[in-house]
Formats: C-alpha cells, structure tokens, sequence
C-alpha cells in the first residue's frame, strides 16, 4: 500500500508537534489527563464488586482522560507552529 506524498507530509507534522515543546498550560493539562485516566483504569479494574454505572463512568473517564492526554502533548506555541509549517 502506498502512501501518498501529501498523507506522508501530514504524517510527519504530526510527529514534529509531538516532539515539539509543549506550552505550560498544556503540560499541566496533560497531566490532569494522566490523572483522570488512572482514576478511571482504577474503577474499572477493581477486584470488588461495584455497580454497573460506577464502571461505566470509570470507562468514560479512561476515554476523557486519554483524549485530553493525546490533544495536549500535540499542542505547540503558534511560533514553533509557524517553524514546524515551514520545515
């Protein structure tokens, strides 16, 4: 399968955003995300018997948490963006 020059270019943006310098407000944000993540997997792979909704909200905060986590280590400042567009 091959891929196309303009998938490949797109592709090796989103790898320079992830090794790009993340802002602080980011960093923070990306570690509450960790946090929230942890506390779902928590829930959800407890040994004791909890209710069905309690674990339901434990999987969504697995899901909350790896989203935040994924969009704020992709977050640069608009002038390493800039730099990253013209690379």
């Amino acid at each position: 399968m091959k891929i196309e020059k303009r998938e490949q270019d797109f592709l090796e943006s989103i790898g320079k955003r992830c090794v790009a310098k993340t802002p602080p407000f980011f960093k923070k944000l990306r570690t509450i995300g960790l946090i929230v993540a942890a506390v779902g997997t928590t829930i959800v792979a407890s040994p004791v018997a909890i209710p069905a909704a309690i674990v339901t909200a434990g999987g969504y905060m697995i899901l909350g948490g790896s989203i935040m986590t994924a969009v704020s280590q992709a977050a640069v400042n608009e002038e390493d963006c800039e730099e990253i567009e013209e690379s």
